[in-house]
């Protein structure tokens, strides 16, 4: 049988406190200004910057005075630099960049709410003292009103998508939009928004694009009528002046044939460079991107003036309703290609952020995502990530369990109520530690080799050679068949890559591998060491074992698990590598569910009620290590105290001890010298 213990979260604290490795970051915007080098982000000092973190949504952007201090703390304690702004403008949320509380009508959005500017003014000034960057959405969930002075304002959706890409009354609002935005005064920081290297990234546009009409939202756009006309009329424009014959007054405006894509790579470009003259007009002086997905290699064309390519992906399958509510409790280490569709957002000499991603609750193997996204996010040299979301909301003394946050979904979206959010589930948030060691401070290195791949197909997503090539080499999107400088090889994007063993994903840095068979995964590095997936050698399906096989070695250390699944992470929180530290981290942590929860098979059946149970994840370790006599190893529980001492050997240079046994099991232990 399992065992599982309480492991709440609290809103003003982390079990473990890493802030201290990155004491010398604070305050944020030290290095100055922030921009594009290369395939890199570099702060004006020449400071290479990496981020990991998180998204706050709608309105967690705007919460009490008292709540923003503890949330920027905390933050930082989990070795979180960045957060995204996200749905600052979606009318759903309460507060909204314009309207702080429900009630009073909203008849426009051209004005912004004073006191909902103050409480993200002051949140951002908070942030900034902990070392904690950010990134400012610009449009997202936009919903035009009647005294915005726009042609059927209430037939567009949420942010006139796609139509405010192409249309220049949408477009105009929304210049007037990032003027107000980069010209905002903070009192807290005494500075305008355009004046604070505080800002590091921001997007013109959240997930809108002409390319698909993904999520049903076709049958909205087509009765937009005014913006299809104004739409078809630049169609004809742009066919009589390229010399092309096409029906334009009776297609199909999301049909993929060439000359539909090539007129709307046009269109989007146009809109970018608009956008993107107009926020530097307004004191913008931050990398600016277009928009965030990647449904197509057409959409990914569009961004080749960008400063930066930014990008989602989400790891789930499964169907989510008000009432029935199916997941898929799936492992990524069984599966032999996982964001492949987002490393093609990647192009030559631009940084990748990925400023959306999760393994969503109530999957019973997600404590494997954030070791894998940010293992291989730093083996491909991307700038960084943030998880969506930390939460919805900031009455988080009240969020006892998972998956809920809200009193009921918000927007009529089911997945709006606390999926999504991390920020008291151990088996995600309780690994951030070891993400941001990982990505920031560059515990796993960069691949060796960069290749080119070559992309014929613009109507398609995903590509052959992306799968074999992102956990092996660094690989970015090129359209001219032209080796890019610094590049080692060029491939085509229906290329096959070649592995000696079909079972075996391995980087060429040997630092990163994973067992498709026998589904676990390692990362093997001088600072952070990690065993993640089917623990147990067996293969037994029970969650515990009394025998193992022979474990799992890497260097320097041996795992032996009793537990079927989970993540065994340890990482230096010194400078030394883990044989010479004096201060190591452990995160052992399997699967997380709520006291009662029930499922049948995909299907939950009871939530579950408080408190918030985490899976003992129980094997021995042995650790190749300095002067481990001197060594101690302590489990530390959920409020921050040492839970019990576990009990050690050394001989021959090897510490050995058993984390989750009877008397001291903890998600996290501390292997400290006296």
């Amino acid at each position: 049988m399992s065992r599982y213990i309480p492991e709440p979260s609290y809103p003003d604290m982390m079990p473990v406190d890493i802030s201290f490795v990155f004491e010398d970051e604070k305050p944020a915007g030290k290095h100055g200004f922030i921009k594009a080098d290369g395939d890199d982000l570099r702060f004006e000092d020449g400071t290479l910057a990496r981020f990991w973190g998180v998204n706050f949504n709608g309105g967690a952007c705007f919460p009490e005075h008292d709540y923003s201090p503890k949330v920027a703390k905390r933050l930082a304690e989990a070795g979180c630099n960045i957060v995204r702004f996200h749905q600052l403008d979606a009318e759903f949320d309460t507060p909204n960049i314009y309207a702080y509380t429900k009630g009073k009508r909203v008849s426009t959005t051209r004005v912004l709410d004073e006191t909902s500017l103050d409480h993200l003014d002051y949140l951002i000034y908070c942030l900034k003292e902990q070392g904690i960057y950010c990134y400012l959405d610009m449009s997202t969930y936009r919903k035009f009103k009647e005294g915005d002075g726009v042609p059927d304002y209430e037939k567009l959706p949420d942010n006139a998508r796609p139509w405010g890409i192409s249309s220049p009354c949408l477009i105009e609002l929304q210049k007037e939009f990032v003027e107000q935005i980069w010209n905002h005064y903070n009192p807290y920081t005494k500075l305008k928004y355009n004046e604070d290297p505080v800002f590091v990234l921001t997007e013109i546009v959240n997930e809108s694009d002409l390319f698909t009409n993904s999520s049903g939202a076709k049958s909205d756009y087509v009765h937009a009528t005014y913006y299809e006309n104004e739409f078809r009329e630049m169609f004809r424009d742009w066919l009589k002046e390229n010399g092309k014959e096409y029906d334009w007054e009776n297609c199909d405006l999301f049909v993929k044939d060439p000359e539909m894509i090539e007129f709307k790579i046009h269109i989007t470009k146009k809109y970018f460079k608009e956008m993107h003259d107009a926020m530097r007009k307004a004191g913008c002086k931050i990398p600016i991107t277009g928009s965030n997905w990647t449904h197509d290699s057409a959409h990914v064309k569009a961004h080749e003036d960008m400063d930066f390519t930014d990008t989602h992906h989400y790891f789930y399958t499964w169907k989510w309703g008000n009432t029935e509510r199916v997941c898929e409790h799936r492992p990524i280490t069984g599966v032999s290609s996982v964001f492949a569709a987002a490393a093609k957002m990647k192009l030559p000499e631009k940084p990748l952020f990925i400023s959306e991603w999760d393994v969503p609750w109530p999957n019973s193997y997600r404590a494997e995502g954030p070791i894998y996204y940010a293992a291989v996010g730093a083996l491909q040299g991307w700038a960084g990530f943030a998880i969506h979301t930390y939460s919805y909301g900031t009455r988080l003394e009240l969020m006892n369990v998972l998956g809920r946050e809200q009193s009921s979904p918000v927007g009529g979206v089911p997945y709006r109520e606390g999926i999504f959010s991390v920020w008291n589930d151990p088996a995600k948030f309780g690994l951030f530690y070891h993400c941001a060691l990982m990505l920031r401070r560059g515990d796993v290195s960069r691949a060796k080799k960069k290749v080119a791949v070559q992309t014929d197909k613009l109507e398609a997503r995903v590509s052959t050679a992306f799968k074999g090539l992102l956990e092996r080499s660094a690989c970015s999107t090129i359209f001219d068949n032209k080796l890019p400088e610094g590049y080692d090889e060029m491939v085509n994007e229906a290329d096959t890559i070649p592995t000696e063993d079909p079972n075996i994903i391995m980087s060429d840095t040997g630092e990163l591998w994973r067992d498709l068979k026998k589904k676990f995964g390692v990362v093997d590095t001088p600072r952070t060491k990690i065993v993640y997936g089917t623990l147990a050698r067996g293969g037994a399906a029970s969650s515990t074992r009394k025998n193992t096989d022979t474990g799992i070695s890497i260097n320097g250390m041996t795992v032996n698990a009793y537990t079927d699944f989970g993540v065994i992470a340890l990482s230096s929180l010194t400078d030394d590598p883990i044989e010479k530290s004096n201060n190591i981290l452990i995160s052992a942590i399997g699967r997380a569910r709520n006291t009662g929860a029930q499922f049948d098979g995909d299907k939950m059946l009871e939530l579950g009620t408080a408190p918030i149970l985490a899976e003992v994840v129980s094997a021995d370790i042995h650790l190749k290590i300095e002067n481990g006599d001197k060594i101690k190893v302590w489990g530390v529980n959920a409020e921050g105290f040492y839970a019990g001492k576990c009990p050690t050997t050394y001989e021959d240079g090897i510490l050995s001890f058993r984390i989750g046994d009877e008397l001291n099991p903890a998600c996290h232990y501390l292997i400290v010298a006296d």
